[in-house]
């Protein structure tokens, strides 16, 4: 990985003030007369290019929002400002000359607020890794990304509408899916609360052309499941990037490349937990469809050197399969299923958060595709109260991961007795106002670059040059290489309930008489 994520930052003071990190003693180029390129002056001779945009939150101005700007040629923090009354910032002074072009990237921090960037022409909203930055957590240096505008000050080029969007909660940029399970096994389970949107009668619509709308995703997906032969991860993109009408069935005038490998959320959004053999809808339209392993376009995360493995379902029962040999890019063979489009149903889904490193880019991949709605940065917001706010999906969670343990029963009820003053809360809650999070709640909270997920909940970051800290633990005390409940039961045999693994994040079935952790939600 290059870039940011192997560099050190060239910053003479980090404080934290709220969650917030703040840069004294590094802001150049903000009055008359200074050159952060270490040029001439700001006086006409040398043109400096600069940086305008505004923050907001619902729609209005969101003021108080920290604006940093990071100059990748020097490594160091260039600049910050803040947003004024009206929302607005503007950077100047930006060094637009020189041998190599400066390349700048600028995010946005409020405590309280994730934030998702948006830019017209002249740059780029990118996920970048800054790893690098950081030093270990004492087990290993958990990833952490930022979503980012990346900047190339080329001569005469200023950048204008970069803008920052604003995020607590109340405006989730996702709104989840029912799981599809009917029948409660428990009080308090997925069955008997049904938490997320319905999919209603008649989920899949037949267009007649060899393709089957999703309404709930508005993804359409090829409707013969078997056509495309099972192969190969690397065989399987090039299968499907190379269907077209007049093949499968198809008579919907698609071309080559319309078509791709879903990623693992796409995937993951066919499953019909209240079926098996296969997981889908009863009385859906689809035809060929094995109950054996399909690939996701998703790679398991594996740093600079690529993964030898990718994500994969079995379509039996939605088990999400990753031991390293059914999984196995270059030796396992599994089925291929095809589908296009943006969405654009009742429910929005959540990209995944793979990108494919620099060196590892893989045509038709999760990585190079990044389908779904892109994550926020920060995404987690801590109430201070001991619960985090997800601002993608707007959930709020028990931040005190390790305070409910038993088997699948003894966690339920645990859940449901979940007040104020357990666990750590001092957010009034009352008992039932809590639940156990159903299988698609639980799986929202991945991101695909993490290699070790408990490790990046778990993990403190600080500053590798001023030993500064700059985030604190998402979660207190998430338990490495643990099964975390879902209240969701597995109907291949409903004395398991699916588990999420707290390491990988895979979907697995557990024996409801095993021991386990769970989160709570509401």
């Amino acid at each position: 990985m290059g870039g940011v994520g192997r560099r050190g930052w060239g910053v003479a003071a980090i404080l934290l003030l709220g969650g917030l990190v703040v840069f004294s003693g590094c802001s150049v180029g903000s009055s008359a007369g200074s050159d952060p390129a270490g040029g001439q002056t700001d006086n006409g001779a040398i043109p400096k290019n600069s940086i305008t945009g505004t923050a907001t939150f619902k729609g209005s101005a969101l003021a108080g929002a920290t604006v940093i700007l990071f100059d990748t040629n020097n490594n160091v923090i260039a600049q910050e400002t803040t947003t004024d009354g009206s929302g607005n910032y503007s950077l100047t002074g930006l060094s637009d000359t020189g041998d190599v072009a400066e390349e700048y990237q600028l995010w946005a921090a409020k405590p309280g607020y994730g934030f998702y960037p948006g830019v017209g022409s002249g740059a780029k909203v990118v996920r970048w890794d800054y790893t690098g930055q950081f030093q270990g957590n004492g087990m290993t240096d958990a990833a952490i990304y930022f979503t980012v505008i990346d900047y190339v000050s080329l001569p005469k080029a200023p950048l204008t509408g970069a803008n920052f969007i604003g995020y607590d909660g109340s405006n989730p940029r996702v709104t989840l899916a029912a799981t599809g399970q009917q029948a409660s096994y428990a009080s308090g389970d997925d069955g008997a609360l049904h938490k997320g949107v319905a999919w209603g009668v008649g989920r899949f619509s037949d267009n007649g052309d060899g393709t089957v709308t999703d309404t709930v995703t508005g993804l359409v997906w090829l409707k013969d499941g078997g056509c495309l032969p099972a192969a190969t991860w690397a065989t399987a993109l090039t299968e499907v990037s190379g269907l077209r009408s007049g093949q499968c069935g198809l008579t919907d005038g698609t071309s080559a490349g319309q078509w791709r490998l879903p990623n693992l959320n796409e995937l993951e959004s066919l499953v019909d937990v209240s079926a098996s053999g296969p997981a889908l809808t009863p009385g859906n339209p689809f035809v060929g469809v094995s109950v054996g392993i399909y690939w996701s376009s998703t790679s398991y995360f594996g740093g600079d050197l690529g993964s030898p493995a990718a994500w994969a379902i079995r379509m039996d029962d939605g088990r999400y399969i990753n031991d390293g040999v059914a999984n196995s890019k270059a030796g396992a063979t599994n089925g291929v299923w095809a589908v296009r489009g943006a969405g654009g149903g009742a429910v929005k889904l959540a990209a995944t958060g793979y990108y494919d490193e620099p060196g590892q880019q893989v045509a038709g991949d999760d990585g190079s595709v990044q389908a779904g709605v892109p994550l926020t940065y920060p995404r987690f917001v801590d109430n201070e109260n001991g619960t985090v706010t997800d601002t993608v999906t707007g959930l709020v969670w028990l931040k005190q991961a390790n305070c409910i343990a038993g088997n699948w029963a003894e966690a339920l009820a645990a859940v449901q007795s979940l007040a104020s003053g357990q666990c750590g809360l001092t957010d009034g809650s009352a008992a039932g106002a809590w639940r156990m999070p159903n299988r698609n709640e639980m799986q929202s909270l991945e991101d695909r670059m993490e290699n070790n997920q408990a490790d990046f909940f778990d993990a403190t970051y600080v500053w590798k040059l001023s030993g500064e800290p700059y985030q604190a633990p998402i979660f207190a005390n998430f338990v490495g290489n643990e099964y975390y409940w879902t209240s969701t039961t597995d109907a291949a045999d409903t004395s398991e309930a699916w588990a999420v693994f707290s390491c990988d994040y895979g979907v697995y079935d557990l024996a409801k008489a095993s021991a386990g952790a769970t989160l709570a939600v509401r």
